[in-house]
């Protein structure tokens, strides 16, 4: 079911924030934000000038300097009340992220709560980011493990989820003492902006927090070159984070990678096939297939596939696809043309190599960038969906006969964020758990990305965490101090 009902509204203009004032640029230079949706411009962005990024990295620098002697204690105070400001705000931010991203209100409205969740978290965590007392082999010795912070950092974030990306990098840099340069997406620059106005409006000082858009490969090149500069963080595609990261390692910039997945849903033979169709249709096609983390390659026993694949397609067929604001809304458009078009030439070489269309396959409508819920079964292991992440609302559904066969496919690819599997089966489970070769996995549930555990990638999908006491290490060097009395 496709809704097209008209919903009139517009963005205003977004500026940088550098040394805690927001400002247009030197050039005056202003990009267009386009409605997915509607395909009409609704607001501008503010295109940063090498000059800018200077002036940021300096801030950046002089802010870093002061708030790394600010205490645990008060560093978590105002981040608790950026997550409250973030909660009062947030049906006004939700709105600007569904007008600039597309996803359906109810979905933009809960990554700004969960934002306000994950500021929280890491608010409290900073304040146990504690060293250690060493037991010295001479008694006349102190011997301390120091942990302080790294300096001043960059983080790169998506258009996808444009509060959840960069909270995640600001509450961890801010917790343990760094300050940080967002750079966010010129595609979606409203929501992270008023994101970090929450911060800026109680209090964090000036430079402690920096905001920057513009060409993506210039700011790149510039700020992790520049000498301020001692961690870069990234989400995004596997190819841009492989030259990012090599650029850092020029320099000896700390980095932490989030990069593209290509989940394996594994559905064995005892599994609950109701609760599989529950937890994996819906993430399927939350932000319209647009998530690193969402199900992508369905593999299921050859005993329970047709079963399986009908009542997917019986859940994908209720989805009401649509503008995001109106009412009923339950999938959005893709983000930009470019998804649609990756879209249909994904599906048609699915098809042409022998895949079944069992539901969708098509754009809807003449104008924006809606596609239709998509299912594909008997997918070959050498079509472009099984073999490049098609973040997009395509399923790709294919049997296996034995649980080795399951697990030598979902090892297959370079790839290692998430995974997902289904069984009754303690045997499995455990089994599962020690061979898939993933920074994440979900057995019986939907992925729960929650601030208190890991997120994270291995092999190409990247390294280091983003959730969980390990994504404060990141931010953190370690200081070897050995003190003799006399």
């Amino acid at each position: 079911m496709h809704s097209r009902k008209k919903v009139e509204t517009s963005l205003t203009h977004t500026q940088l924030l550098i040394d805690g004032r927001w400002t247009d640029s030197a050039s005056g230079r202003r990009l267009d934000v386009v409605n997915p949706a509607t395909g009409l411009v609704i607001g501008t962005v503010a295109h940063a000038t090498e000059q800018d990024l200077a002036r940021a990295a300096e801030a950046s620098a002089k802010g870093f300097r002061m708030w790394r002697h600010t205490s645990a204690v008060e560093r978590a105070g105002l981040m608790r009340k950026a997550a409250a400001l973030l909660r009062e705000r947030a049906d006004h931010i939700a709105r600007l992220m569904t007008l600039e991203q597309g996803k359906p209100l109810a979905e933009a409205r809960l990554e700004v709560l969960n934002g306000a969740d994950t500021i929280e978290w890491f608010a409290e965590e900073g304040r146990r980011t504690y060293g250690r007392v060493v037991a010295p082999r001479n008694p006349s010795i102190q011997q301390l493990v120091l942990k302080e912070p790294v300096g001043p950092v960059v983080a790169f974030t998506p258009w996808n989820f444009p509060i959840n990306q960069a909270v995640r990098k600001i509450s961890a840099a801010l917790a343990t003492g760094c300050s940080i340069i967002v750079k966010a997406p010129e595609e979606t620059p409203a929501s992270p902006a008023e994101l970090i106005r929450a911060f800026v409006d109680v209090g964090v000082p000036a430079g402690v927090l920096g905001l920057v858009y513009g060409e993506p490969a210039e700011i790149s090149n510039y700020l992790i070159r520049h000498p301020s500069i001692r961690k870069i963080t990234f989400t995004g595609s596997t190819p841009v984070g492989k030259q990012l990261a090599a650029l850092a390692g020029q320099y000896m910039k700390r980095a932490t990678m989030e990069l593209g997945g290509h989940a394996p849903v594994i559905v064995c033979e005892d599994a609950d096939i109701v609760n599989a169709i529950r937890a994996t249709a819906t993430a399927k096609f939350r932000n319209a297939g647009q998530v690193c983390i969402a199900p992508t390659r369905f593999l299921v026993h050859n005993s329970i596939l047709s079963e399986f694949t009908r009542t997917f397609v019986e859940h994908a067929e209720t989805l009401s696809v649509g503008d995001g604001l109106a009412e009923g809304t339950q999938m959005g458009p893709l983000a930009n043309g470019r998804r649609l078009t990756a879209m249909m030439q994904a599906t048609d070489d699915a098809l042409r190599r022998g895949a079944t269309l069992e539901l969708g396959g098509k754009r809807l409508g003449g104008v924006g960038n809606f596609y239709a819920p998509t299912v594909l079964g008997n997918v070959s292991l050498d079509a472009d969906v099984f073999n490049n992440e098609p973040f997009g609302p395509v399923a790709a559904i294919r049997g296996f006969e034995s649980l080795d066969e399951a697990i030598a496919e979902s090892n297959r690819l370079p790839f290692g964020l998430a995974s997902f599997a289904f069984t009754r089966s303690i045997r499995n489970a455990h089994r599962l758990s020690n061979e898939l070769e993933v920074g994440m996995l979900w057995v019986n549930q939907p992925a729960l990305a929650v601030p208190e555990m890991p997120f994270g990638g291995v092999k190409e999908s990247g390294y280091g965490s983003e959730g969980g006491p390990e994504a404060m290490e990141a931010y953190l060097v370690t200081k070897s101090v050995s003190i003799l009395s006399v």
